[in-house]
């Protein structure tokens, strides 16, 4: 895969389908991921300032064993309000852990802030997360100013003068000549600059005073360079899935190395002002079970897959009012 191509979506691994709201009243919404038949999924977080919902119940010594969405939100901890829509539109197509007749379903979920751009009181709700769901396709998955990447923005470290518009992307990858597909999806809005992964250029982050290149902000936190960032108003969410058959635990160690992915393509990543976090989800369609070589192998693409959705969320990125994206920047750059 090349950052600059299209590299397939994470609706490629099969009974998934992907949804969005974008709300058109200002830079925001919502992504949600739909599993047709469940999915036994893990979660890590790794950035300090996180805004999650349900993550508990993916601890593999917890009872509940498979989820049956996992929504991508922004709003801040405002739009955690969007996974009630998500399992009012399950709960009416009887998805869900069946409590004798009582269906209740499980919608992991994780926000990043957008509450800087535009009116802060216009956030995701939970009629957001049900257009959501209605909204879901198992093919063509939008990216850039789309559902939890709408209001998403990058490079922030010096504040938000300097800063570019993010944004949400998705790749995939087969594995091999095997029946195993590695996808991932991410909204982007990092402290960061968004780095390309084959060649290590910077794709978007912190401009310089005239707005025309880039800072290149690990050159100047090494300068001693004084930062602004504000906490809790960047995370970098995502999710990366397969169609490989994992227990809770194998789900996890697979969320733990799609974040070298984030590493990969976003510096600096995990920081005290960040909240990022990535969730993993196993279908079993392809009725494989993983063994720890097998599961090294879809570990490691996953964070190389991770990587290029995020380099497509910027790239597929369209600038708003302040915040420019990358395709705005001088060819030079």
């Amino acid at each position: 895969m090349q950052s600059g191509q299209k590299a397939g979506s994470i609706a490629d691994v099969g009974s998934i389908r992907v949804g969005h709201f974008t709300d058109t009243k200002r830079p925001t919404g919502c992504t949600v991921l739909l599993f047709e038949r469940g999915a036994v999924a893990g979660v890590d977080v790794r950035g300090s300032a996180p805004g999650t919902r349900e993550t508990d119940l993916l601890n593999p010594i917890n009872t509940v064993e498979q989820v049956n969405g996992i929504l991508l939100t922004g709003g801040s901890a405002f739009g955690l309000d969007a996974a009630t829509g998500v399992m009012s539109w399950l709960e009416s197509h009887g998805r869900g852990f069946h409590m004798g007749s009582i269906v209740v379903p499980i919608v992991p979920a994780a926000v990043l802030y957008d509450l800087n751009i535009g009116d802060p009181k216009i956030r995701p709700d939970a009629q957001s997360g049900y257009t959501a769901c209605e909204n879901a396709v198992s093919t063509n998955v939008p990216e850039g100013n789309v559902g939890a990447g709408a209001g998403a923005t990058v490079g922030k470290i010096f504040g938000p003068r300097y800063a570019m518009k993010g944004g949400l992307g998705t790749a995939s990858a087969q594995v091999g000549d095997s029946d195993l597909i590695v996808g991932a999806i991410v909204a982007v809005n990092a402290i960061g600059d968004v780095i390309d992964r084959n060649t290590g250029r910077i794709l978007a982050g912190a401009r310089t005073p005239d707005g025309l290149g880039y800072a290149d902000t690990m050159a100047q936190l090494m300068a001693g360079a004084t930062v602004r960032p504000r906490p809790g108003e960047n995370s970098t969410i995502g999710i990366v899935a397969t169609n490989a058959r994992l227990n809770k635990a194998q789900a996890t160690k697979l969320a733990q190395m799609a974040h070298d992915g984030l590493a990969r393509s976003i510096n600096p990543v995990h920081t005290m002002m960040d909240g990022d976090t990535i969730f993993a989800a196993a279908t079993g369609t392809a009725g494989i079970a993983s063994d720890p070589t097998t599961l090294t192998t879809l570990g490691a693409i996953a964070a190389e897959v991770m990587a290029h959705a995020v380099n497509r969320a910027v790239l597929t990125a369209t600038g708003i009012p302040n915040y420019p994206a990358h395709r705005d920047m001088p060819k030079t750059q």
